[in-house]
């Protein structure tokens, strides 16, 4: 028997390189027979390669190896921590950022110790300038991003809404429409898109009265209106009709088994003073606050979008802005590298629009696009973000190994595929602990760094306190970089006021089991993601 398996390699091998002799598809097989299918099998497990063993702790991108180590960690529980200094090419490199901490502080640090939840709601009441009737205070200033059903798998949205509804967060559903998967306790921001997935009659127009039943029905806290997304602005999209199973369909609204498509452009509004009513008619129908979501190209629309609003007749309740790193939608190459302004550079444009109108300290804003890491967040806070949206960050806490598979409906964790079998070992009950753990700890950070700085609250670290090196010997504050004038980049007087006064009344006992260790003694130290458990049991 060994005898003849050892005959029968060098007749496979021999088949084999008469195949790639006569093949004329690839140069490399012809030259090379048998042997140079090493190189598209090394081409393959380049990613794998490159995350577990060829790259740097902080080489890595989109997300380096620290900073996945940071995600999982958090999300397990797990010792959180670093050793032995940075890592960051502070010598060499520009662009690193520094946060500028207080000796004295006006306020006793009395939160965020391990154990605590560190509840950190909204400065600012959603809608509230503009008197919507359901303007709240949203418990979270961080929330989870827009990732569509069908682009996600049901199991990772049910866990997302699950950890959401424990974490006492938001979640947003993205274009994709409201699922099952959505309804269990996790509150909703409802993202309505250009197809009106969710909200459309039997046409694909936008109905209201579908909306209004939809919003009856189910806890959606406000609207969003989605005008482009980082990873593809100005891009539509399509849900291959494969893919559009009939669950999908049934949620969308759309054929099974027929391409889904999403239009590049709105059908209800063609200009700023369309929104605008579009808008209000929205918050008038349904009391709900009404915001917008786009990535930042050219700033005509927001230089007509601030002056309509100056009179205060209509206007937007909030503005999320996606940076140009943003990636939780697949897109052309092109549109992933080269359209649409990073995060920083878009929102403080955006920003300081609305601010030379006095709408600054009207409007919440929202910030995504890799702003679940506590050093970005802190940036946006700063620059004046309001709360912050975290996508790929969740995605990562709820099983993601970065594989980038997630255009392929591939994905070896089951979180952005259709495929029954993949989505199958993702569990929901589990990896919702998993959201809840990540988004209580990242919390957990931004008040240690707010109260590091001497404030109460993470809104209201200004861009005076942090400062981005050019080099070694210099450096500038954000307000220089960004040009922001004296005042920017912090809510209003009286919100200030008041969340002072709601942090100073926040009273919370220790927690066993909520917070990572604070010394590497004090429980096991995680790895990185080759050595994550969820590497291994996802």
């Amino acid at each position: 028997m060994n005898k003849k398996w050892l005959a029968a390699v060098p007749a496979a091998l021999g088949a084999v390189a008469a195949h790639d002799l006569a093949q004329r598809r690839h140069a490399i097989l012809r030259n090379f027979p048998v042997i140079g299918h090493a190189r598209f099998w090394l081409e393959s497990i380049g990613p794998e390669l490159r995350q577990y063993i060829v790259a740097g702790n902080d080489e890595e991108r989109p997300f380096s190896r620290d900073q996945r180590r940071w995600v999982y960690s958090s999300a397990k529980l797990e010792n959180n921590y670093f050793g032995f200094g940075t890592d960051n090419d502070l010598e060499h490199s520009d662009g690193n950022v520094i946060v500028h901490h207080r000796t004295f502080g006006r306020a006793y640090p009395t939160h965020g110790r391990v154990g605590q939840e560190a509840r950190l709601p909204s400065a600012k009441i959603l809608g509230g300038p503009r008197g919507r009737r359901h303007a709240f205070r949203p418990e979270s200033v961080v929330n989870i991003s827009g990732m569509s059903f069908g682009s996600l798998s049901g199991n990772a949205v049910d866990a997302l809404n699950r950890g959401a509804a424990a974490a006492g967060c938001l979640q947003n559903t993205g274009e994709g429409a409201v699922s099952t998967h959505h309804r269990h306790g996790g509150e909703l921001i409802f993202q309505i898109g250009t197809a009106y997935f969710g909200c459309r009659d039997d046409e694909g127009r936008f109905s209201l009265p579908r909306l209004k039943e939809l919003v009856a029905t189910t806890p959606i806290r406000a609207l969003e209106i989605k005008l482009s997304q980082g990873a593809k602005p100005g891009l539509g999209g399509v849900l291959p009709g494969p893919k559009v199973s009939a669950e999908i369909a049934r949620t969308r609204g759309v054929p099974e088994g027929v391409d889904c498509l999403s239009p590049s452009r709105h059908a209800e509004f063609d200009d700023v003073d369309s929104m605008l009513d579009f808008v209000e008619l929205l918050a008038e129908e349904t009391g709900l606050p009404v915001g917008i979501k786009s990535a930042v190209g050219d700033l005509g629309f927001w230089e007509e979008l601030a002056p309509a609003m100056a009179d205060g007749q209509r206007g937007v309740d909030f503005v999320t802005i996606d940076g140009g790193e943003g990636g939780t939608g697949a897109s052309p190459l092109i549109f992933t590298d080269a359209v649409s302004l990073p995060f920083r550079l878009g929102f403080a444009r955006v920003y300081a629009t609305f601010a030379r109108h006095g709408l600054h300290e009207d409007v919440t804003f929202i910030g995504s696009g890799k702003l679940g890491l506590p050093d970005n967040a802190i940036v946006a806070f700063a620059l004046g973000a309001d709360m912050v949206h975290v996508g790929r960050e969740a995605m990562l806490a709820v099983g993601c190994i970065q594989a980038q598979k997630c255009h392929t409906g591939e994905c070896p964790t089951g979180v952005a595929t259709q495929n029954p079998w993949l989505a199958h070992g993702l569990d929901p009950a589990l990896k919702a602990v998993r959201v809840a753990n990540y988004v209580k700890t990242l919390r957990r950070d931004l008040l240690k760094v707010a109260e590091s700085c001497g404030v109460e609250h993470p809104a209201l670290i200004g861009p005076e306190s942090v400062e981005v090196l050019d080099t070694l010997s210099s450096g500038r504050l954000l307000d220089e970089v960004y040009g922001y004038e004296p005042g920017w980049g912090f809510p209003s007087p009286e919100d200030r006021a008041a969340i002072v006064a709601i942090m100073a009344a926040t009273d919370e006992e220790e927690s066993r089991t909520e917070g990572p260790p604070e010394t590497a003694e004090e429980g096991p130290a995680s790895t990185d993601a080759a050595g994550d458990s969820d590497a291994r049991d996802t």
